[in-house]
């Protein structure tokens, strides 16, 4: 059994790692952050997508993903329109804008974790890998929002 503290440090270096790799690449070609990446992929794939789900989904304070929110849309990269379903609440969509640069995005990256992830593991080692870590999200999704914080 592998020892834990060494474990969870090596998964935490690995993310911070790679994390790191891909904002460099992304600042570099497309003049862009991770964090602007990671907010716009996560407005695709909800659906719908209110600032709770964005929140609950990136882990993080629905304040803090509000003024996220407010960044992209002053860039133009997402708008918010009247959620029919609860006029508390808007939907956040992506504008064409913000697709595009989610795609370019997506290209870059797909480049650079290929390079990485591919000097270090082979294709089955990495496809055992993600079903490990996607276990261990699982877990670590599951800890209730107050513990997160």
């Amino acid at each position: 059994m592998a020892e834990m503290r060494q474990l969870f440090d090596d998964l935490v270096r690995s993310q911070i790692g790679l994390w790191n790799l891909a904002d460099a690449r992304l600042r570099e070609e497309l003049g862009t952050s991770i964090g602007v990446y990671d907010t716009l992929r996560v407005i695709a794939a909800t659906d719908p997508a209110r600032i709770q789900d964005l929140a609950d989904r990136l882990l993080v304070t629905v304040g803090g993903m509000s003024k996220a929110v407010d960044r992209l849309e002053a860039r133009g990269l997402c708008a918010r329109r009247a959620n029919p379903g609860d006029r508390r609440s808007s939907i956040i969509e992506l504008t064409p804008t913000g697709k595009e640069l989610l795609a370019q995005a997506n290209t870059v990256l797909d480049r650079a974790f290929a390079d990485a992830v591919g000097a270090a593991l082979s294709p089955a080692e990495a496809t055992e890998l993600q079903r490990s870590l996607a276990k261990l999200r699982g877990v670590a999704v599951s800890t209730p929002t107050s513990a997160r914080r």
